[in-house]
């Protein structure tokens, strides 16, 4: 069971339902239903999970030369390919029926286009080009909008706006993970930027062109009326330190300055989150 349950990468899904529930509360505005936004999250935790799963049954072959995952369930030996297999298919197929009608079609649309986009585009692509970082931010972005879809059945700028906000905060996250596990992404063939450019260069510029982006895109939750000054002025102040530490990143090209912006974006979005909600609250 506890290698069933490494399937699902839960540390990651509890990011994705993180982003879920805010979409759902912003959807929903001035009507709360609890029984759409129970659906809304345990489908998408499903889809999420059984996404996770079938990842690692596409990658096992990858996995196995990687140290950082070696370990995981398929490629120890634990858990058999099929297994894995038919296990990661029945979860998202239960989160896009518990989506669809639990909640309602859109946001199953969604969850299915998550998945299909995850698997059949970023993650074979891994393997040729460093752009499927830009393919790959597109589902990774998607956990907002299949929230606020789920509330309401449809969407709105301010849907978009947190899918832009997540997307962008993708880059310096999985740009920081690249450059500290480059000779482990090197051995198994997968060809992530700081893999294609081993100099940093390339990584140190996106890293801080993307947390550059991340600024003004923070703050338009304000504008919109969807959070007030509080959260205007803390999304500034957060969005800044978050290209503090990648820039000292760009400048210090070290793993440890990469597991600092790594420990920055773990800290922004809960954070960002937080006093988006709270602000909200109080209008």
């Amino acid at each position: 069971m506890r290698d069933y349950v490494e399937l699902t990468k839960p540390r990651i899904t509890w990011l994705i339902l993180m982003s879920t529930a805010v979409g759902f509360y912003f959807g929903a505005r001035e009507v709360w239903d609890w029984l759409a936004a129970f659906h809304t999250l345990v489908g998408t935790g499903l889809i999420a999970s059984g996404t996770a799963a079938l990842n690692q049954w596409y990658e096992r072959d990858a996995d196995r030369k990687m140290r950082r995952t070696a370990g995981r369930p398929i490629p120890a030996g634990r858990l058999s390919a099929s297994r894995a297999l038919i296990f990661g298919t029945a979860l998202s197929a239960a989160g896009f029926l518990q989506l669809s009608l639990g909640a309602n079609l859109l946001s199953g649309v969604l969850g299915l286009i998550t998945l299909l986009s995850y698997l059949f585009l970023y993650t074979p692509l891994k393997q040729r080009t460093h752009l499927s970082t830009v393919i790959g931010a597109v589902p990774g972005a998607m956990p907002p909008m299949i929230g606020y879809a789920g509330a309401c059945g449809s969407l709105t700028l301010e849907a978009w706006v947190l899918f832009t906000i997540l997307f962008l905060w993708q880059f310096p996250h999985f740009l920081a993970i690249a450059w500290m596990y480059r000779e482990d992404y090197a051995r198994a063939g997968i060809v992530m930027l700081p893999v294609a450019y081993p100099d940093g260069e390339a990584t140190a510029r996106q890293m801080v062109m993307y947390s550059l982006a991340l600024i003004p895109v923070s703050m338009v939750p304000s504008l919109l009326g969807m959070a007030g000054k509080f959260y205007f002025f803390g999304a500034l102040v957060l969005s800044l330190l978050y290209l503090y530490s990648g820039l000292r990143a760009s400048l210090e090209r070290t793993i440890g300055r990469a597991r600092t912006v790594l420990v920055a974006s773990v800290f922004y979005l809960p954070l960002i989150y937080g006093l988006m909600l709270l602000d909200r609250s109080s209008l």
